[in-house]
């Protein structure tokens, strides 16, 4: 996308560029789908979106293509293989609640049929999804919710993040030509 205005991020960068055009921003309805961006980010924070891309194939392998129903019965063996794994960020609570967040989806789909129903049905409820580049303010009256049904390791920034790579909340800046796309 030669002349085209990207957000800032990601201009001086070829990996995250690539991210930025073919990915970020895009709604996903797939709850697997939505689970690996959402772990993602987990396992992003304190470090930069650029380790986690080019880790990312690492992780899919690492975490059977983020497939939570499998997650959800991790045991500590696999734990420990996890940990062994250098492929990926061996952060051990991450990892835990990695396995804690994916019995919560199972809980979520139990209970609202799908996990994009519920984030949808959360932004929705707080009325606020119009603040498209306050979305840090949604995600903090969000939080409280996804905590109270169990998720972990989990705050406003992670959320903002995966809210808005994930389409909930169009985050692209206003001169970025994908701005209007969402």
């Amino acid at each position: 996308m030669k002349g085209k205005i990207r957000c800032s991020w990601c201009k001086d960068d070829n990996l995250l560029k690539d991210y930025h055009d073919n990915e970020w921003g895009k709604p996903i309805l797939d709850d697997q789908k939505l689970f690996e961006i959402l772990m993602l980010e987990i396992f992003q924070a304190g470090l930069s979106w650029k380790i986690i891309l080019r880790k990312r194939k690492k992780f899919i392998e690492a975490f059977d293509n983020f497939n939570f129903k499998k997650i959800a019965n991790y045991d500590n063996k696999k734990v420990k293989n996890l940990m062994r794994n250098r492929g990926i960020v061996r952060n051990k609570l991450k990892i835990s609640a990695t396995i804690s967040n994916a019995i919560c989806v199972l809980k979520i789909q139990k209970k609202e049929g799908k996990f994009y129903n519920y984030i949808k049905s959360l932004i929705q409820k707080k009325n606020q999804n119009k603040l498209a580049k306050r979305s840090f303010f949604v995600s903090k009256s969000i939080i409280k919710v996804l905590k109270n049904d169990g998720f972990t390791f989990i705050g406003p920034k992670i959320l903002d993040s995966f809210l808005m790579s994930s389409g909930f909340i169009n985050g692209h800046e206003k001169q970025c030509y994908r701005y209007s796309e969402i």
